[in-house]
């Protein structure tokens, strides 16, 4: 297995999201995050991907259940909506959402990142 990490232009994402992960035929893992201004933020939604994908794959969950969701949330997001896909309730990979976010804030302190600014700068990506 072979898991690659690339930060893209934010337009280059296959759908809204600023990260994003797949496996392919093979079972190698690819995840992209959108560049950001700061590095550390890059590197807390890739660990954030990573996490999410591993707890996924373990679960049984697939990337075509997630990819479903997500694309179908997105395409009914309202303007002024900047949730999560993976906190609504409906989401078929929540908990392992929730479980990657937690990692991600543990990494944000260790890296003394300041979450609320990191959030404004995710929520700013149009």
């Amino acid at each position: 297995m072979n898991i690659t990490i690339r930060a893209v232009d934010h337009k280059d994402q296959r759908y809204p999201t600023c990260g994003d992960w797949q496996f392919d035929a093979e079972g190698n893992l690819t995840i992209t995050v959108s560049k950001l201004n700061d590095w550390r933020h890059e590197m807390l939604l890739a660990v954030h991907e990573l996490y999410e994908a591993i707890l996924c794959e373990h679960a049984g969950i697939t990337q075509e259940l997630v990819d479903k969701f997500d694309m179908d949330f997105e395409a009914k997001r309202a303007s002024t909506d900047d949730s999560e896909p993976g906190d609504h309730p409906d989401a078929p990979y929540r908990l392992p959402h929730f479980r990657a976010t937690n990692v991600e804030r543990q990494l944000a302190d260790h890296l003394a990142v300041d979450w609320q600014e990191y959030e404004t700068e995710i929520n700013s990506l149009p």
